[in-house]
């Protein structure tokens, strides 16, 4: 049983800026050495049991380096625990509206999430971050009943695979701690890029280089689509287009290699 934990990112809609929806998935088989690292991590920096881990704001004890140093060992942690990161960007100037884009890019991830656990012969759980909107609780059940819609090659496909949908909360498992600091590092990373910011882009680059083992590649050695995907698959707009090619030749540079071709 492989557990598919989601989380979103830069939800607020901003010029330039990306949405990020992902999701890690952890095999069953070392889900517990990975909870296990995560609680020795907490214990080792002095964190006390009741304190909500995320990729900010940190331990009031910590400095900012210490801080840092943390979350570093917490990528690590899933890493060398084979955890599989499963993201979909899509730029704000392209996306309708917040909750429209998240809805999208739910449906895209577990379709990717799906096709992981068709490859390995596996079953598995959704468990998505709680959020606020009144179509989610439809939106899921229909993910469970039904599967994904409106694909260009079938009206619905069944996800055989995953055998239900769920909420997290933070401090819930420490699992929920780590897909907060994967995708939290995600966003800090596209959003250094994005805004111009070269004073970060040293931080940037180390967050992407320990994000890159995370991701699963294709024969090719290249990020496959179904575990990094910049949505929509085609981008018309020449100006927008430029603005997914400058961020994939980004990611690119720090170790994700993106296989996905940015085309009209």
């Amino acid at each position: 049983m492989h557990l598919f934990y989601c989380d979103e990112s830069n939800l607020e809609s901003r010029p330039g800026d990306f949405f990020v929806y992902g999701g890690l998935v952890i095999r069953g088989g070392a889900a517990s050495a990975l909870s296990k690292r995560i609680e020795a991590i907490r214990r080792g920096a002095g964190i006390d049991k009741s304190f909500q881990l995320k990729f900010n704001p940190g331990p009031d004890h910590l400095s900012h380096q210490n801080f840092i140093d943390l979350k570093q060992s917490v990528l690590e942690a899933a890493a060398g625990c084979g955890a599989t990161l499963i993201t979909s960007f899509i730029s704000h100037d392209i996306a309708r509206n917040p909750n429209e884009a998240r809805r999208n890019e739910i449906n895209r991830v577990c379709y990717n999430f799906d096709q992981l656990l068709e490859r390995e012969n596996e079953c598995g759980l959704v468990l998505l971050d709680r959020f606020d909107d009144r179509q989610i609780d439809s939106h899921l059940r229909e993910k469970f009943s039904i599967g994904v819609t409106g694909l260009p090659h079938a009206r619905e496909l069944r996800l055989n695979n995953i055998l239900g949908f769920h909420y997290s909360a933070m401090g819930q498992a420490h699992f929920a701690s780590v897909v907060d600091i994967v995708i939290g590092s995600v966003r800090f990373a596209l959003n250094v890029h994005c805004r111009g910011n070269t004073k970060l882009s040293d931080s940037a680059q180390n967050l992407l280089s320990l994000i890159a083992p995370l991701y699963e590649r294709d024969q090719s050695g290249e990020i496959a689509e179904t575990s990094l995907f910049f949505s929509p698959k085609s981008i018309r707009v020449p100006r927008y287009r430029q603005q997914y090619a400058s961020l994939k030749k980004f990611l690119g540079e720090s170790g994700i290699n993106a296989h996905q071709s940015i085309t009209a």
